[in-house]
């Protein structure tokens, strides 16, 4: 299956999974299908959905499972754009949010998604340890202590300080490697992996998800705002703590294709059954946009 095929597959899956426009209130379930819908790659899903593959050789409740992770994404997209966090005007291409709806609108339609995302894993055709065992899994991949959240913290309150080493791991490993490792986990545990699986999965989440924000940072330098569907160059102006801060351009993109190569050398034990994981970190490495 490739990378298209998967996406309408999470499309068709989110669609199903989130209340339509029609249901009352009206508002709250336009808001939060516009920026769910609003074109983004699924890439955290897809890893969700090959780890289960890699594992057990079949999808199980991973495509459903799956969309949790976007939900959780997208809601932090939502709130990550109000002028209150980095006030941004578009998202992926469009206008963000609250641009559209407001404020109030927006940062409910982020809380909805996000309170959704728990409930359709509560509601997972599961075994009731692991349905436990994912709830616990993305909530702390979301939380304060070295989740998603507490790495946002850290992002606001180094704006405008020197940028060094230890600050900068300590952001992103949280603020996006995180979400990205759990995409793993997630995949690992429905498909019923082995401990040495799981963490093999969790050890190439870190990798992948290390190099996905250095390629971010390098893009948000070098690609234009039609390019990236959002504002370009903003981490310069905001003084924020990147990768090309620290390192500089040339070192950032050799870090980026170590990260890659350790995540392929992480899936080395798994033969031919990861061939999905592999491509996936070379897109992840080589993407655009």
């Amino acid at each position: 299956m490739n990378l298209r095929e998967y996406q309408q597959l999470v499309d068709s899956e989110l669609d199903r999974l989130v209340p339509p426009e029609t249901a009352p209130p009206e508002t709250i379930h336009r808001a939060m299908r516009y920026s769910l819908f609003a074109g983004g790659k699924r890439i955290r899903p897809i890893l969700c959905i090959e780890a289960a593959r890699t594992v057990s050789g079949s999808l199980c409740s991973a495509l459903t499972a799956a969309c949790s992770l976007e939900m959780i994404h997208t809601y932090s997209l939502i709130h990550d754009d109000l002028p209150a966090l980095d006030n941004d005007d578009y998202r992926r291409g469009k206008l963000t949010n609250h641009k559209v709806f407001g404020d109030a609108i927006a940062i409910l339609a982020g809380d909805a998604l996000l309170t959704l995302a728990f409930q359709v894993l509560a509601q997972l055709e599961a075994l009731p340890e692991r349905k436990v065992r994912l709830v616990a899994e993305l909530s702390a991949a979301a939380g304060t202590v070295r989740g998603m959240i507490g790495g946002q913290v850290t992002d606001l309150e180094s704006e405008g300080k020197p940028p060094d080493a230890p600050l900068l791991e300590s952001i992103h490993h949280a603020k996006t490697g995180a979400l990205l490792r759990a995409s793993l986990r997630l995949g690992a545990i429905i498909g019923g992996a082995s401990e040495a699986e799981y963490d093999a999965l969790s050890c190439y989440g870190e990798h992948v998800g290390l190099a996905f924000q250095i390629v971010d940072d390098i893009l948000d330098i070098e690609e234009s705002s039609e390019a990236l569907g959002k504002t370009a160059g903003k981490d310069a102006k905001q003084q924020k703590v990147t990768f090309p801060a620290v390192y500089g351009l040339e070192a950032s993109r050799s870090m980026a294709e170590e990260q890659c190569a350790r995540a392929h050398m992480v899936l080395e034990s798994f033969g031919p059954a990861a061939a999905g994981l592999h491509e996936l970190a070379d897109l992840i490495v080589r993407r655009k946009s």
